[in-house]
């Protein structure tokens, strides 16, 4: 390329977006620019280089970027081949691929249409071999020169670099140098972000232990009477065992705890049946039949003879308790159903009383109870009394108390004891009467 003469027009290039296209250096032109004229860019102007940029190779106008000649491809030696400007037309062209890499943009040439683009973070730059426009983001501006190949290399107006990458460029006549400065633009900084407000510390829930079930009693007993002692009207002290007419004293009770309306419960069943002889006392004889023997009648004050035989009173009462404190003990109320093989009138009342329940979550456990029935009554047969019917009313205490063995792993238990009542005469009763003895037993728990 022929070197510009010292008499050139020295021509600023302006560089920003929507200039004009930098016109190349005339004789005309050399005396009105200074060495540090710097182009004006969006309004602002940019420092003076410093005024020796060395003594730059021959044969071009030569480029300095940034303070610093620019090679046109990679070379280690730096032989010769820095990267230069033309002017054709008055304008001054520069090579692109190389310039616009050293801005750090992305260079694509698509040789079938001559068409060049440039990209960057926030700019694109499109132009064609030939075609005085150039495409900045999408938008089309005309060239005054169109862009041209030349030594195989892409030229454009440098205009191309001021308006598409935002750079600085100058032309410095007395060392007929390109000058052309890049500063990459400086990302904003992040806006100020309050320090994040430390969210509370929330203690982790804890997971709650399982709740076992608590055991309640459920179960069922028999109870043998080993030898209870009964003393009344038809036995003055007779022991209660099996007689010649049959019948085994003995007891049947069952139980259960239940909760209601959140408070707990008990109900319970008991069934007992005593078998005793009457037998008539020695030295005693009456008319026919034989074996006859005499006992007060209902009502008192007289006699009736009653032939010997085996007696067997039946009581059953149910309870239902409220638990008063552990273990299993409850207070509760009751009914009491009486009668018994001797033509006797059926008897019955309510009452109330104390239950203590056995633990048989436990395998050893004590347990008893203590009801009081008051007024258990019920009305004769005339045939009974001679023709009259009459109320027959006693007072009754039943109590039991007893030990029980659970076995571990089994639903059995055993258990043993004594129990017995006591009956209060009170309204036409014969006599008072009682029974107590001892029992075992076998139960099972559920």
């Amino acid at each position: 390329m022929k070197r510009l003469s010292t008499g050139v027009l020295a021509a600023v290039i302006a560089v920003g977006f929507g200039l004009n296209a930098v016109a190349a250096p005339t004789s005309a032109s050399h005396g009105n620019i200074g060495t540090n004229a710097i182009a004006q860019a969006s309004g602002s102007t940019m420092a003076a280089p410093p005024a020796n940029f060395g003594s730059p190779p021959s044969g071009q106008i030569p480029i300095l970027f940034n303070d610093h000649h620019v090679y046109s491809k990679p070379d280690t030696l730096k032989q010769g081949r820095v990267l230069a400007a033309l002017v054709r037309g008055g304008t001054v062209l520069i090579p692109l691929r190389s310039m616009f890499e050293q801005m750090g943009a992305t260079v694509a040439y698509d040789a079938a249409s001559k068409t060049v683009d440039v990209s960057k973070p926030g700019a694109d730059v499109k132009v064609t071999v030939g075609k005085p426009e150039v495409i900045i983001n999408g938008e089309s501006r005309p060239l005054d020169v169109a862009p041209i190949l030349w030594q195989g290399s892409v030229l454009v107006p440098v205009r191309v670099i001021s308006e598409g990458m935002g750079a600085y460029v100058q032309w410095v006549p007395d060392k007929s140098l390109v000058v052309v400065r890049y500063l990459p633009p400086t990302p904003p900084p992040p806006p100020a972000t309050a320090a994040p407000t430390a969210a509370p510390t929330v203690e982790p829930t804890p997971t709650p232990a399982p709740v076992a079930t608590p055991y309640m009693d459920k179960f069922i007993a028999g109870d043998y009477i080993v030898s209870s002692t009964v003393y009344n009207e038809f036995s003055p002290g007779n022991k209660a065992t099996q007689g010649a007419g049959g019948g085994i004293p003995f007891a049947i009770r069952g139980g259960a705890e239940f909760s209601l309306f959140n408070m707990p419960w008990m109900i319970e069943g008991d069934y007992r049946q005593i078998t005793y002889p009457h037998n008539c006392p020695t030295g005693v004889t009456v008319p026919a039949p034989a074996a006859s023997c005499f006992v007060t009648g209902i009502g008192g004050g007289y006699q009736t003879a009653v032939g010997q035989m085996n007696v067997r009173d039946y009581d059953f009462d149910v309870r239902l308790g409220l638990k008063a404190f552990s273990p299993r003990v409850y207070v509760g109320v009751g009914y009491l159903a009486r009668t018994n093989n001797t033509g006797y009138p059926k008897l019955g009342n309510i009452g109330f009383g104390i239950e203590k329940l056995p633990d048989l979550d436990q395998p050893f456990s004590v347990y008893g109870s203590l009801w009081y029935y008051s007024n258990v009554k019920g009305t004769t047969a005339a045939a009974l009394t001679g023709g009259t019917s009459v109320s027959l009313q006693y007072n009754v205490m039943k109590g039991q108390l007893g030990v029980a063995y659970s076995f571990t792993g089994s639903p059995l238990f055993i258990e043993g004891g004594v129990l017995g009542e006591k009956q209060y005469s009170r309204l036409n009763a014969p006599s008072d009467g009682s029974n107590f003895g001892p029992y075992v037993g076998l139960g099972l728990k559920f």
